[in-house]
């Protein structure tokens, strides 16, 4: 004896549900992944051709009321724009934070700014650099 079959006839009656289903959700992850895939194309855009500043603390001076800072700005020529640096106390309580603007056709900035701050600070922190 045969038993019957529960398949229907192949190419006869369209697509199953399942095979619908499947090339939605195909769809649907191509979508995704290209969308995810521009954001990532854009933020990385941002952040590499766009950062046209940066900067370091070479050195550092602590005094009573200040801080003399070393700073070196590296920058596209006829940039203008500002470094942010901040001092701590031993404790880790900010006692100074100071913008120092900066522009001109140099690519290069090597200077020594003061960051007057309120009590003894132990440290000199660049915190950003941004292009007007």
């Amino acid at each position: 004896m045969s038993t019957a079959s529960t398949q229907l006839p192949e190419g006869r009656y369209g697509r199953s549900s399942d095979e619908r289903a499947d090339r939605k959700l195909k769809v649907a992850g191509a979508v995704l992944a290209a969308v995810l895939l521009a954001l990532v194309g854009y933020f990385a855009y941002h952040y590499v051709a766009q950062s046209k500043i940066s900067a370091e603390v070479i050195t550092f001076d602590a005094q009573k009321n200040a801080v003399n800072v070393h700073l070196e700005v590296h920058k596209d020529a006829g940039t203008s724009g500002y470094c942010t640096l901040r001092s701590q106390a031993a404790d880790g309580a900010e006692v100074g934070r100071a913008d120092f603007r900066f522009g001109g056709d140099a690519t290069r900035i090597d200077k020594v700014v003061t960051l007057r701050t309120t009590a003894k600070g132990t440290t000199a922190e660049l915190l950003g650099c941004h292009a007007d």
